[in-house]
């Protein structure tokens, strides 16, 4: 069960949720392969113990890539039809959860790459606080929507 899951109130209910976009698993991605390819260069080598280096080579490749994985899954972005919540960290955790009548701003920054494949960093601002960026957001203007949207729900 989610963060979210285990933290929804009586009557609240989930309307939107998001965490980091796959565009962070790219870099892990390029270093495993990069690995993985003086894996298979030790494999193919007759030596024993070249081949145990290369077989090693193979173990960090997957471990690089199941740890981003379990960075990204880490985060989790959330909107209810009470509040706004956003938690991250995979050994230590950091969660943030202001009340939608207590949300003054959303902003969004989308790079021009970010526009194209659906990412972005989001700024929530709570009355009174200080503004809380988060990078890497997929589909932050969705997310911005939702907040709106609830926003008008409650103030109905």
């Amino acid at each position: 069960m989610s963060y979210v899951e285990k933290n929804l109130i009586p009557g609240e209910k989930l309307v939107f949720r998001t965490g980091l976009h796959w565009t962070v698993l790219v870099w892990p991605v390029i270093l495993a392969l990069a690995v993985a390819a003086g894996g298979v260069a030790c494999l193919i080598q007759k030596d024993m113990d070249i081949m145990y280096a290369g077989a090693a080579l193979f173990i960090v490749a997957g471990a690089v890539v199941a740890f981003a994985i379990f960075k990204r899954n880490a985060v989790e972005i959330a909107v209810t039809n009470r509040r706004v919540m956003i938690k991250t960290g995979m050994f230590s955790r950091r969660s943030l959860e202001i009340m939608l009548a207590k949300v003054e701003s959303i902003g969004i920054d989308e790079p021009a790459m970010g526009r194209l494949l659906g990412y972005g960093t989001v700024v929530v601002h709570g009355t009174g606080g200080t503004p809380e960026p988060f990078t890497r957001i997929a589909r932050p203007s969705e997310f911005r929507r939702q907040v709106q949207e609830q926003i008008d729900k409650v103030k109905q």
